[in-house]
C-alpha cells in the first residue's frame, strides 16, 4: 500500500499551518501526514523481568503480538511512521484505538495525553542537536502503554533511548523488576532532560553574548541575537506543550501507572518546569540585550548628532562673516584696512572659543 505524503515546510523555525490536503480527512484515517525521515520501518523489541532479557529486531509486526500477553515487559520501538498498512496490522493485533495510530502518524500532532481501557496514549516532541550542524532538530514521538508493553514510535533511528536500553541490558533492579509505567518514565525523563540540555547549550551562547554586547554592538550582534530568538522560539514550540501534557498526566486516575511510581511521574513536573521556566528567563534576557543594543545604538546616534549640531552652530556666525567679506560689492570700509584680515581672523576665534565655553558650561558635550 502506497501511503501518500503531504509536504511540510522545509524551514523548521515557520509556525505549523494546517495543510490544504487534511481538510475534511477523517480523525482515525491511517494517513501519514508529515515529511519521511526514514527509508524503511525498523522494529525492535527488548523482552525483559527481573531473570531474563530478550533483545531482537524482526521484520514483521506479528511476532510482537505474542508478547502482549506475557508477564514480562515488552518494548517495541517502532522507527519510521509513514507505513499505514503496519498501523492497521497494529491496530487489529493489539486492538489500539485507531484514534491514536491516527495521531502517531501525524508528525505535527499537539503534545497530548489519552487514556483509554486499555492503554495510555503519550505524545510529545523529542529534542535532538545536530552535532554536524549544531541546529536544534525536532521529532513526534508517541508512547502506547498497556499492561504488559509498551511501544514507542519514533520519526527515524536514533540512540537517543541507549541509556535506558544499556541501564536494562545491566540487570538494574529498579527498571528491570518495575512495568511499563517505569519503562515509560525514563523515556519521558530523557526527554525532558535533553530539554533542559539543549536550552543550556543555547543559555551559554546568550549569557556570552551579553557580555560582548556591552563593548561591542554592530550588526553582527543583532543577526545573532534574532538568531537566538528564532532558535528559542522554536524550542519553546515543543516544550510549554509538553508541560501542560505533563501537568494531564499527572492528573490522571489511571490503574496503568502504579501508585509506587507516581513519585517519578511528579518528578517529571518539576524538570518540564524548570525546562519551562528556564526557556522564559532566556527569553526576557534576550529582550533585554535587544533593548540594550538599541538603547546604546541611540545613545552613540545623540553623540554623533550633539557633535555635528555643536559643530554646526560653531560653524554658522562664521559662515556669516566670510559670506560678508565674500561678497562683490567694491566699497568695504574695511577692505583696504591693513589689519582687516587678522582681525576677522580674531573675532572669529573669540565666537568659537567663547561658544565652546558656553556650550560646555551647560554640558552640551
Amino acid at each position: 500500500m502506497i501511503t501518500p505524503k503531504i509536504p511540510m515546510p522545509s524551514n523548521p523555525f515557520k509556525f505549523l499551518k494546517k495543510q490544504k490536503q487534511e481538510i475534511g480527512i477523517s480523525p482515525d484515517e491511517l494517513l501519514f501526514r508529515g515529511i519521511r525521515k526514514s527509508d524503511k520501518v525498523h522494529l525492535n523489541i527488548i523482552d525483559f523481568n527481573g531473570e531474563k532479557l530478550e533483545e531482537k529486531s524482526i521484520k514483521h509486526i506479528e511476532e510482537a503480538f505474542p508478547l502482549n500477553k506475557t508477564d514480562s515487559v515488552t518494548w517495541l520501538n517502532i522507527d519510521g511512521l509513514h507505513d499505514a498498512t503496519l498501523m492497521d496490522k497494529i491496530y487489529k493485533g493489539i486492538e489500539l484505538p485507531k484514534l491514536v495510530l491516527s495521531t502517531v502518524m501525524d508528525t505535527q500532532a499537539r503534545p497530548t495525553v489519552q487514556d483509554f481501557e486499555n492503554s495510555l496514549f503519550i505524545s510529545l516532541k523529542m529534542m535532538q542537536r545536530d552535532p554536524v550542524t549544531d541546529q536544534i532538530t525536532v521529532e513526534n514521538l508517541s508512547l502506547v502503554i498497556t499492561e504488559n508493553m509498551l511501544i514507542s514510535f519514533q520519526e527515524k533511528k536514533g540512540d537517543v533511548f541507549e541509556p535506558v536500553r544499556e541501564r536494562i541490558r545491566m540487570n538494574k533492579k529498579r527498571i528491570r523488576n518495575s512495568g511499563t509505567d517505569y519503562l515509560a518514565f525514563t523515556l519521558l525523563d530523557i526527554v525532558i532532560d535533553n530539554y533542559i540540555y539543549n536550552l543550556g547549550i543555547l543559555g551559554e551562547k546568550i549569557e556570552d553574548l551579553e557580555d560582548r554586547l556591552l563593548v561591542n554592538q554592530n550588526k553582527k550582534t543583532i543577526d545573532q541575537i534574532n538568531r537566538y530568538k528564532r532558535e528559542l522560539n522554536f524550542m519553546r514550540k515543543s516544550i510549554k506543550p509538553a508541560k501542560e501534557m505533563i501537568l494531564n498526566l499527572a492528573k490522571l486516575d489511571t490503574d496503568l501507572i502504579d501508585e509506587e511510581n507516581e513519585i517519578y511521574y511528579r518528578e517529571l513536573q518539576v524538570n518540564i518546569s524548570h525546562a519551562s521556566e528556564t526557556s522564559d528567563n532566556y527569553r526576557e534576557m534576550l529582550s533585554d540585550q535587544l533593548n540594550i543594543y538599541h538603547t546604546t545604538i541611540s545613545a552613540k546616534l545623540n553623540d554623533i548628532m550633539k557633535f555635528l549640531t555643536i559643530f554646526s552652530v560653531i560653524f554658522i556666525p562664521l559662515t556669516f562673516i566670510a559670506g560678508i567679506y565674500g561678497t562683490n560689492f567694491d566699497v568695504l570700509p574695511e577692505l583696504h584696512y591693513r589689519y582687516s584680515y587678522y582681525i576677522m581672523w580674531l573675532v572669529m576665534i573669540v565666537i568659537t572659543l567663547s561658544m565652546l565655553v558656553y556650550f560646555k558650561k551647560k554640558k552640551w558635550f
